[in-house]
């Protein structure tokens, strides 16, 4: 497994293009209500993205080995959808969950955030099942020093998730992140403390765990991308990009409108 160490450099281009990843979801926020459509919130940060900040939407025509091309510019995951949900006509409504996952790249750098919104007042369980995921990526990143695996990540999370009765999606996982959307080494959002990859100052990559109200089974739909649960039950998914430091660790995807970290007890 290769790692790659960010230099000083380096990781001040990643806390721009973290924070300019954030800004857009501070930006499409106000926008998130009963009546729009993904497709028109995607085409908002598209023209927030290229013509505002003059980033570059890294999801638009993303296609790894055996996927087609992403054909939008942000991913919009609703309810039962999981991540990677392709915006289009779906128009938003009472109760529904919402995820939006950004990328943007910025002299060369991405930047990877995801939050939850609710459209009006949710459910009991949806407003739990959002509210237990942001738990489970702050009590993640509380793991995150020198020294520490990532199996301790994952383990915390993956603890958090199941005492409250939900489960952890298994096939998808946060990632290592830099020039490259995707690089080494993968995050498992589940796992035994004490195993896995040792962190050292200058890794950094992203924690997003994906936790589903029912089993974690799921399936991808026909399109190529939107990944759903297979008993329909809802699923929520929280994303931030994190840097190990020499002493613990720096979220890198913060900006002004950025949800505030919660109590972890870690």
């Amino acid at each position: 497994m290769s790692v790659i160490l960010k230099n000083d450099a380096e990781i001040d281009k990643m806390r721009i293009a973290g924070r300019l990843a954030s800004e857009v979801l501070d930006f499409i926020a106000p926008q998130v209500k009963q009546g729009v459509s993904t497709g028109k919130l995607n085409d908002l940060c598209h023209a927030y993205m290229v013509g505002v900040q003059g980033t570059v939407p890294a999801p638009l025509n993303y296609a790894p080995p055996g996927y087609k091309p992403f054909p939008k510019s942000i991913c919009t995951s609703v309810n039962h959808q999981v991540c990677h949900g392709i915006p289009g006509e779906r128009v938003l409504k009472q109760g529904d969950i919402l995820n939006i996952d950004i990328t943007v790249i910025k002299d060369g750098f991405h930047g990877d955030s995801s939050r939850m919104f609710h459209i009006g007042e949710p459910g009991i369980q949806a407003r739990r099942l959002v509210d237990v995921t942001y738990e489970c990526m702050w009590r993640g990143i509380a793991r995150v020093r020198p020294g520490a695996q990532l199996g301790d990540v994952g383990a915390t999370i993956q603890a958090h998730a199941e005492q409250h009765g939900f489960s952890v999606v298994r096939e998808f996982c946060g990632h290592g992140i830099g020039r490259k959307f995707h690089e080494e080494p993968q995050v498992l959002h589940y796992g035994k403390p004490g195993t896995g990859l040792r962190l050292e100052p200058g890794m950094i990559f992203t924690i997003e765990p994906m936790i589903n109200a029912g089993k974690a089974g799921i399936r991808e739909l026909a399109d190529g991308w939107t990944i759903v649960t297979k008993d329909h039950s809802l699923s929520a998914q929280w994303e931030h990009t994190v840097l190990v430091t020499g002493t613990g660790y720096e979220v890198l995807t913060v900006s002004a409108g950025a949800p505030p970290p919660r109590s972890h007890g870690a």
